[in-house]
This record gives structure tokens, sequence and C-alpha cells, in this order.
């Protein structure tokens, strides 16, 4: 095993703190965490470790993981090179490399006055992530706006998956057997000044509805089919609820934040207790959003 990276052209770093790349600011020391040069880079990484028999786990912004604070013995891949964060547009059509940030992807569409992005303005999020995630609102979801998505399975092959390749659920879809590589998303010709006033003001309802003063993970638990996660949290009377440095919003009951030096298994304890609660009280049991490593 030892130097098993040897040949990888890419950054490999060796036990890298996870509470450096998630949005949580939890989580211990990854046993690997390699960022591979570019996809040649990355098929022989899957090659290597199909040899040593490592597991995987790859990360985006690390906007929806609670990471452990043991760490984790898998080595954690992160598509964030250059060649990663490509991005172009052809027409209405946006192509854009899984590293690339839906901020910065926004952005790059509002100049040049094209419009359909502006509802995941504010979602930390890499565009892999956002698909992996199916990231939305209520009312849309990024499924909507996808012509195809380029993945790589683990057996080395790259696929072009069109729409209709594509299950998506609500915050779940079917990529999670691949590495997502890209997508193209058909956006529409718009007004500049409108497309910009639209993405501000998805911005503003964010932060007037959503805790984004301190870390989290956004919404830890999916919202039951007719009701809301956080509306029956709150009724449980849990909003400030805290254990260690960990607490439970009081602005959005959906929310878990890390106040002070947080620890995964202070989420957890909070998590646990949410469960119980809303369980006793309504009968329905919380499905978590966020990944557990």
């Amino acid at each position: 095993m030892k130097n098993w990276w040897q040949g990888l052209k890419g950054s490999v770093k060796l036990r890298e703190s996870l509470k450096r790349h998630t949005t949580f600011g939890i989580g211990g020391p990854a046993r690997f965490f390699i960022e591979p040069k570019d996809v040649a880079d990355l098929k022989l990484l899957i090659n290597l470790r199909k040899r040593y028999k490592l597991p995987l786990l790859v990360i985006g912004a690390g906007s929806n993981i609670l990471a452990s604070d043991k760490g984790t013995g898998a080595a954690v891949l992160h598509l964030s090179s250059p060649y990663f964060k490509k991005l172009s547009f052809k027409k209405n059509i946006l192509e854009a490399s899984s590293g690339v940030s839906l901020n910065a992807a926004i952005r790059a569409a509002t100049e040049r006055g094209l419009g359909g992005l502006e509802f995941m303005a504010g979602i930390p999020a890499t565009l892999g992530g956002a698909l992996a995630m199916n990231a939305g609102i209520p009312a849309k979801s990024i499924l909507d706006l996808v012509e195809n998505v380029t993945v790589l399975d683990y057996n080395n092959r790259v696929k072009i998956l069109s729409k209709n390749d594509l299950c998506f659920g609500y915050r779940s879809c079917n990529l999670g057997k691949f590495i997502i590589l890209s997508a193209r998303l058909k956006l529409k010709k718009g007004n500049k000044k409108k497309i910009s006033r639209d993405t501000k003001q998805y911005l503003k309802r964010r932060w007037l509805t959503q805790d984004l003063s301190l870390p989290s993970a956004g919404c830890v638990f999916k919202n039951p089919k007719g009701d809301s996660a956080g509306r029956l949290i709150d009724l449980c009377g849990l909003k400030g609820g805290s254990v260690g440095g960990a607490a439970i919003s009081l602005k959005h009951a959906n929310f878990i934040v890390n106040r002070r030096h947080a620890r995964a298994k202070d989420v957890l304890r909070l998590i646990a207790l949410a469960k119980k609660e809303v369980k006793k009280k309504f009968g329905i049991t919380l499905k978590l959003e966020i990944k557990i490593w």
C-alpha cells in the first residue's frame, strides 16, 4: 500500500482534515484526499483503488455532508483542478464540468443574458453535487434544465446519459453509481437586468428564511410529503436545543448549526432527538437529506 498513488499527476494529501472541506466545518482526517489533474488521471485513480481495494468517496463543495469525528479510511475524491472547472456556452446551452460552482455558473449565464439558473442562487454546491442531490426548490429542480450528463463508471467507461436515462427524485437521483464529469443545461435567452434582479430575489429569500449566519449543511431532513420537516421540528419545541457546540437553529428548525467547535457526535444526537420527537408527536419518520460519512 505504501505510495500506492505513484503515477498520479494531481494532488494527493494524507490525513487531510475534512472540516476544511465541508460547509459544516466538521470532520476528522481523510486517509487520502485526492484531486486528479484530468480524466486520464481520474481513470488511473480508479484502476489503483480497485487494485488496492480502497473505498472511494466523492466530495464536491461538501454542503450536504456530516463527516465523522474520526475521519474516514477511504480515499476522498475532489474534482477541483482547472480541468474539472471548465465552463462554456453554445447559444443557450451551458456546458460545465462537475467542479464548477453553481454561483459561478449563474454569474456566467447572467453575463450572457441567459436565465433558468436563478432559483439555485446561494446554494453552496458544485454542479456535480447539485446533480447528485437534484438540488432546487419545491417548485423546480436542476432536472428541469438537464439535456445530458457525462459520467465515468467504476469500470472506467465514459458515458453520456440523456435526460431519459436519468431518474431524479426528491433530493435524489440515480447518478450515485457514477462519477459525474460534466453536464449540458438548457437555458433561455432573457433580459440581463431581469435575470440579475430575479437572482437577487432568490438570494434575499434564502437569507430571510434560512440560517446562513453559522456553518451548517443546510436542511438536515427531507420534507415529508405535503409538509415541512422544519415545521414539525418547531412544533416539537426543539428550536434552539443544543448538544455540545451544535444547535437546532432558532431561525429554521431543519437547520442544525455549528455554533462553537461542534463535533459530528453532537449533530448526530440532535438528529436522533428530532427524529424521536417528531415520530412521537406526529407518527412521521423523518428521512435524512444530508449524507453521514
